[in-house]
């Protein structure tokens, strides 16, 4: 039967170390009776022995394992004199003589963990966190001290780093900052902040960590357990106060006496909610505007105090009651928050001189849970007072307009104005037409009476409309004037006749058929037309009886033009001129004769034109374009081929030396024997060289 020993030793550890390895050994020692298939523990055996029959009676022997060890365990951060006893390792195959020798093997074998290799007692020689290795894997072997052969397998154990609290709990995240709206209830969440532990959470209560609030009471709370944090007073105001600074602490040792502990600091600040509804600080408002002021102009402001913020503190201004509703108009200045009334149409003193307005502000978001707080909205009385103004004088129409006819004698009534003074006074009233309308001085005004009359007959194919501007002007007071827009239309006159509307020439074919349309004419004219007018075609009286072209009016301002003869010359006649008369039917009728050109041009026998000039007239007929490029590259080609052969013949004949006179100086003899130096310079008469015609006895005269 396998034994099991484990020895240590405790030397300067309190009362808490004592206990935990108390407890350590307590578990070796239950362990140790717990079978092998219900403990975690590993075990050899080497002279246990238990029979079991296989096949065909064969006996089985199982060896029983010579050593056996728990887990041990060691504390952490132990700073005694010696080293750490972890326990003892003893074999059954040890007989004390010291023949065995144990051997260690593994994590921190030899640097942190030394093992005796007569006794096999286990130390540990460093200082161990279990914060940063929670166990070590060790493999112990008993072997023969001479020749170091195993005496027994190896086997694996592991020593585990017994905690301590050592660390006191952290807030990772802090400091924290939270949001909650103002006015909520008691026990609303405002967040959770967590604190961690190093120490080992399955051992002890070293980890267990309680919350508590250090400051920020009696507004807020927090759960021990969970660390969220809540609302602890109701009716919390945003306007009274906006931001807490709250401090939570984390407490391990389950919060008892001895624990260690964290704090961190959490910033609460209320958001805004709609609980507050505007309000006038004072109920009436006085304001004043002049009569001379034009619509859209400001009259004044007004606003009503919300202390709430954002979408909450919005206000919107309207009126709900007065004499004045029509006359003016509120609206609200986004940036400022302000009632703004502006003039919708122009006051007068003559007419009134005071109004009286109710004005509301209601805030445009409502929270419902506050609606029971309400009204949202407040109301002010708003007086406008009108002021007198010297006004310039009033004309009875904002604009004018006016017809006269063209070509009207000069000093033609075209209309008239009416202005007048609205002031008290009622001064009398001069007119003018200021000259930067009216450049070319087409018109006059008179000065007392605003009749407007034309200086000179107007064009209306020049300029149909006049745009002009007259002023009215006080006599006496500050000499105030007004001006008013006069749109003066010239109405038309049947003054011009009509024309062709385009000038183009008319292509026609040499051989054309009779009775072919040749062209559809059109005319324009410069006068309006009037519904159902249009314009009337016909040959001119002297063209009549021409055979050649015939005319026949379609009677929607157009005209179509045919040929009557067959064919054309154009070695005869290549352009024809027909007269054609236009009528336009107007009051009174206007006429004009136009003259339409027609070409007689060469085409094929498509109809497709070839040609419309006059310079093809002297080839021979017959002759087309393509012909003719025909011919000249052919002559050109023969062109060629003669100079070609003239080159040829004139290389035959000229031979390649020139035997009739000789040039010594162009004969050239290559030979082969080496020169003989002054013999060879001597050989030859240099004189005769230069001269060979005084070599063969012709000398120069």
């Amino acid at each position: 039967m396998s034994r099991f020993r484990e020895d240590r030793m405790w030397e300067g550890l309190g009362l808490q170390v004592f206990l935990m390895c108390l407890g350590a050994m307590l578990c070796s020692v239950v362990a140790a009776s717990v079978p092998l298939e219900h403990s975690h523990r590993h075990r050899l055996s080497l002279h246990r022995h238990r029979e079991r029959t296989g096949k065909e009676g064969q006996v089985l022997h199982r060896s029983k394992r010579g050593w056996v060890w728990n887990q041990f365990f060691v504390i952490e951060e132990y700073t005694g004199p010696d080293p750490v006893l972890v326990g003892r390792l003893h074999s059954d195959v040890d007989a004390g003589d010291g023949n065995c020798k144990y051997i260690l093997s593994g994590e921190g074998a030899g640097t942190i963990f030394v093992i005796d290799d007569k006794t096999g007692n286990i130390h540990a020689t460093k200082t161990l966190d279990r914060e940063e290795q929670a166990q070590y894997t060790l493999t112990a072997q008993a072997v023969d001290r001479d020749t170091n052969k195993p005496l027994e397998p190896p086997s694996e154990f592991i020593v585990k780093v017994q905690d301590i609290n050592d660390n006191p709990p952290e807030f990772l995240h802090g400091p924290y900052y939270a949001r909650v709206p103002e006015m909520s209830n008691v026990g609303t969440s405002v967040m959770q902040v967590t604190a961690t532990d190093a120490d080992d959470p399955t051992y002890g209560n070293s980890a267990r960590l309680v919350y508590s609030i250090l400051q920020g009471q009696p507004y807020f709370s927090v759960e021990p357990q969970t660390g969220i944090i809540r609302t602890a007073l109701p009716n919390m105001d945003r306007e009274a106060r906006q931001e807490y600074d709250v401090v939570i602490q984390a407490k391990d040792m389950g919060g008892h006496m001895g624990g260690l502990s964290g704090t961190t600091e959490v910033k609460i600040t209320l958001t805004d909610v709609n609980d507050n509804p505007p309000k006038f600080p004072q109920s009436v408002y006085a304001m004043s505007v002049s009569e001379d002021k034009v619509s859209g102009e400001e009259v004044g402001r007004l606003k009503a105090k919300d202390p709430d913020l954002g979408e909450n503190g919005l206000v919107s201004y309207r009126f709900i009651e007065g004499d004045g509703m029509t006359v003016f108009e509120i609206t609200t200045d986004t940036d400022t928050r302000e009632g703004v009334i502006k003039l919708r149409k122009p006051v007068d003193f003559e007419t009134k001189r005071a109004y009286t307005l109710r004005v509301e502000a209601s805030n445009t978001h409502l929270d419902p849970r506050f609606i029971a707080w309400g009204p949202y909205k407040d109301t002010a009385t708003v007086k406008v007072m009108v002021e007198d103004a010297d006004e310039p004088p009033a004309f009875m129409a904002t604009s004018y307009s006016f017809e006269v006819e063209e070509n009207s004698p000069d000093g033609s009534v075209v209309g008239r104005v009416h202005a007048k003074d609205t002031d008290v006074a009622n001064n009398p009233v001069r007119y003018m037409i200021p000259r930067y309308t009216d450049v070319e001085q087409f018109f006059s005004v008179g000065p007392e009476d605003g009749i407007i009359k034309t200086t000179r007959p107007l064009d209306r194919e020049t300029l149909p409309w006049h745009n002009i501007s007259v002023s009215a002007t006080e006599i006496g007071g500050h000499h105030q004037d007004t001006k008013v827009r006069v749109n003066i239309k010239v109405k038309d006159v049947n003054d011009n006749a009509p024309e062709f509307a385009t000038q183009n020439e008319i292509l026609v074919c040499e051989n054309v058929s009779p009775g072919k349309l040749i062209e559809t004419v059109s005319a324009v004219d410069k006068d309006e037309m009037v519904h159902r007018q249009y314009f009337h075609f016909s040959i001119a009286p002297e063209a009549v009886n021409n055979q050649n072209f015939s005319l026949k009016d379609n009677r929607d301002s157009t005209a179509s033009i045919y040929v009557t003869r067959r064919g054309f010359s154009r070695m005869t006649q290549d352009v024809y001129f027909l007269p054609i008369e236009i009528n336009d039917n107007g009051i009174p009728p206007m006429s004009s004769t136009n003259t339409l050109t027609i070409r007689v041009c060469s085409c094929d026998s498509k109809d497709t034109i070839l040609s419309c000039n006059v310079e093809p007239y002297i080839l021979p007929a017959g002759l087309s374009t393509g012909a003719l490029i025909a011919i000249l590259a052919c002559i050109v080609i023969l062109l060629a081929i003669v100079v070609l052969f003239v080159a040829l013949r004139r290389q035959k004949k000229e031979p390649l030396i020139v035997f009739e006179e000789e040039d010594i100086r162009e004969n050239i003899i290559t030979y082969d024997d080496e020169g003989g130096g002054e013999e060879d310079t001597e050989a030859f008469d240099i004189a005769t060289l230069q001269n060979p015609d005084g070599a063969n006895g012709f000398l120069p005269q």
